[in-house]
Parts: structure tokens; C-alpha cells; sequence
């Protein structure tokens, strides 16, 4: 059984098309010429829920200088337990869960080319799990204008995505195509100062709904007053919309820098989040530096989101041919405590020693936290983790 976490980048051909742009926002002076860069990662949920092991390998190198080449690939093991989305039996009853074991491996490549005053980055990224595999192109410009101090940016990614669960007795494979737009710009406001705002529009259409959650109720046609549990059902068709504004302010006094973001995100889900983000750098003496952070979220429900079918006065509908999950058709219903008013913190901290000229170690330490708003959904679906990173770094 497959867990793609909502709140770790567990699919590197979705953040293909963000990644590259966010690659094309930095300063060439912050991109490694030659660097080879490894890393290990854990995450644990509480309650010994959901535990990820990833090792991590990427590859940058400067071809010539105006191309710069980036190769990044990734093996994730995954195991432990999430909620289904089915009511407890009883009150006070334990939450019930599914139990998970998964191993996904993903790749993804960049290549960039500096033109007189305009970056090209081209990208691919593939990602697959026993039952899903997923494909994703991007293609990032940024121009630069004002001698260099406005960058525009324009983007576009799709993600081609197959799910395919032969041990739910699926018997054929559900699609889902992403396409992703984004407009932004770049501003230094002068030497210690800089600003970007961008706007990113997408579409998803195909399988939205997730084969392993289900929903409790007893008004079902078929025999009501009957207790069942049913597939989710939602929607094939998602548009989305977000807004990001980001500083960046460089203290030479104090040997430090602070990065700070907001990201407004509204879908045809009915979901709208906030997202706030600060991290420091803080210098200390010539080889280390300690980066604490903090990211704060809240979103809004799914509208078709239903801890309790019965009470919503919502009736489901099974076609046990079709083997389903999602089909596709009115009413709409979720249980996915990730589809809830919910809010997050993500506190962490990174240390970065910089041991020789040529070799870099790092390691962090994060600590992430969910709690529902709506005080209909069990506190218990919402889960609480640690997350340790180890890396290293080699550069010529």
C-alpha cells in the first residue's frame, strides 16, 4: 500500500515545475559549480504511525559557464500505519488505520543555459511506486531587466500520472494529467534586499481520489440502516491558484540573513490555505552556519468533506463492477482528515559545517504538528512527527 504524505515532497515529479523556479530565483553566485550531495532522512510519525526512510543523491555541475546540469535521485521506504477515514466502531473506540509498506524511486533532471539576458531550464522527473507512476516536464525562463536588478519569471510544468491498484481489484489504470503556469518577478531593492512575487495557475483532471480511503455510513440505497463502509468520491476535475510573496534581507552586521515567505492558495476543492515562512542564517565564526526556521499553516475544508455521511445527510453510491474509487460522479464525499480545517507548525533546525573547501556536512532536526479546527474530526487522525537529516556535500 502507497502513502504519498501531503506535508513531505513525496512525489519529485510534482515539484519538478516549483523546484526549477525556485532554482532560477537564486542568485548564479548561490549555485554550486561542481558538487556532488548526499543525504539520509527520516521521518516518524507518532504513535509509531508512518515512518519514511529516504536516501538522497543529487548531482550539479557546470558544463561550461552559461550551462549548468542537475541530476537528483531519490529511494524512499515507506511503512507504518494511516487513518482510512472510517468512523470508530464505538465511542472512544481506537481510530481505525490501514496498515502501509511502499518503496518508491524518483529521478529528476535539469538542464539551464544562460543566454545574454535570458536563463533557460529544461527539466524531467519520474517517480514510481508499486501502484503509481508519475511522469513530469517543466520549461523555466527568467529574464533580467533594469541592469539585472528585475528578473521576470514564466514557467510551465505537466505531470502525466498513472494509478494502478491491482489489490483492490482494480482492473484497468486511472489517469491523471497536471498542467502549471507561473508569472513572477524578481527585485533587488538594493545590495542587502531583495523581494519576489509571483502567481501560479494549474490544472489536474483525471483519478483525484485516494484508493485507500473510505467513509462510514448507514444511508446507503442499497439497505439503509445498514452499517457500510464505501470508497471516497471525488471530483475529476481540480483548478488551482496561488500567490507567493517573498523577502530576503541580508544583516552584515550581525552575520546573519532572514528569509521570510507568505502563499495563498485557493482550489475548486474548496480549499484555501495560508502558508508563513521564516527561516534565519546565522554565521558563526568562518566555517558554520545554524539556520532555525518556523512554518505555520492553516487551510480551509474540502467542501466535500465528511467526517460523519449520516449527520451531513449524504447518500453514496457503490458500483462494486467497477471496482470503486472515485467515480467521478456526483455526490461528492471525502473522510481524508488531509481534506479538513486543519492547521500545521513546522519548527526546525539545520546546522551547516563547512569542514574544508571542498567538503560540506550538514544536519537537521524538525519537529512537525497537525491539529483540526472543524471539533468534528478525532484530534487522533491528526498526526505529529520528527524529522532527522544528515547530508553531505562534495565540491570541486
Amino acid at each position: 500500500m502507497s502513502h504519498r504524505h501531503p506535508n513531505r515532497p513525496q512525489d519529485s515529479a510534482r515539484c519538478l515545475f516549483l523546484g526549477c523556479v525556485l532554482l532560477l530565483s537564486l542568485p548564479k553566485a548561490g549555485r554550486a559549480e561542481d558538487s556532488l550531495t548526499l543525504k539520509n532522512q527520516t521521518w516518524q510519525e507518532a504513535s509509531q504511525r508512518v515512518r519514511v526512510d529516504s536516501q538522497y543523491a543529487q548531482l550539479e555541475s557546470d558544463l561550461t559557464t552559461s550551462t549548468h546540469f542537475k541530476l537528483m535521485g531519490l529511494i524512499d521506504a515507506i511503512a507504518g500505519a494511516t487513518p482510512t477515514g472510517e468512523k470508530p466502531l464505538s465511542a472512544g473506540a481506537a481510530l481505525p488505520l490501514a496498515s502501509m509498506k511502499e518503496r518508491r524511486k524518483a529521478w529528476d533532471t535539469e538542464l539551464s543555459h544562460q543566454f545574454a539576458r535570458v536563463s533557460v531550464t529544461t527539466g524531467f522527473a519520474n517517480s514510481r511506486e508499486s501502484d503509481y507512476v508519475s511522469n513530469g516536464w517543466s520549461l523555466n525562463t527568467v529574464t533580467d531587466f533594469n541592469e539585472k536588478n528585475t528578473g521576470l519569471l514564466l514557467g510551465y510544468g505537466r505531470t502525466d500520472d498513472e494509478i494502478n491498484e491491482e489489490k483492490l481489484g482494480w482492473t484497468k489504470k486511472r489517469p491523471k494529467t497536471g498542467n502549471d503556469f507561473l508569472v513572477g518577478v524578481n527585485q533587488l531593492l538594493d545590495p542587502d534586499t531583495s523581494v519576489t512575487a509571483n502567481v501560479s495557475y494549474g490544472q489536474s483532471r483525471g483519478f483525484m481520489s485516494d484508493p485507500y480511503k473510505i467513509v462510514s455510513t448507514t444511508r446507503l440505497d442499497l439497505d439503509p440502516g445498514f452499517y457500510y463502509t464505501v470508497p471516497e468520491n471525488r471530483p475529476l476535475e481540480k483548478n488551482k491558484v496561488s500567490v507567493f510573496l517573498g523577502l530576503n534581507h541580508n544583516f552584515e552586521r550581525w552575520q546573519g540573513a532572514l528569509e521570510g515567505s507568505y502563499r495563498f492558495y485557493h482550489d475548486t476543492f474548496g480549499i484555501s490555505s495560508h502558508t508563513l515562512s521564516v527561516l534565519w542564517l546565522q554565521k558563526i565564526g568562518e566555517h558554520v552556519i545554524v539556520q532555525p526556521s518556523i512554518r505555520l499553516y492553516e487551510q480551509s475544508a474540502a467542501d466535500f468533506y465528511y467526517y460523519d455521511l449520516d449527520r451531513a445527510g449524504i447518500v453514496t453510491s457503490y458500483e462494486p463492477l467497477l471496482g470503486e474509487t472515485g467515480t467521478g460522479r456526483a455526490p461528492f464525499y471525502s473522510s481524508d482528515y488531509r481534506l479538513s480545517h486543519m492547521q500545521t507548525i513546522d519548527v526546525g533546525l539545520k546546522v551547516i559545517w563547512k569542514i574544508k573547501p571542498w567538503l560540506e556536512v550538514d544536519a537537521a532536526y524538525s519537529r512537525y504538528a497537525a491539529r483540526g479546527l472543524d471539533h468534528v474530526t478525532p484530534q487522533a487522525a491528526f498526526n505529529r512527527a520528527n524529522t532527522i537529516t544528515f547530508g553531505l556535500k562534495l565540491l570541486r
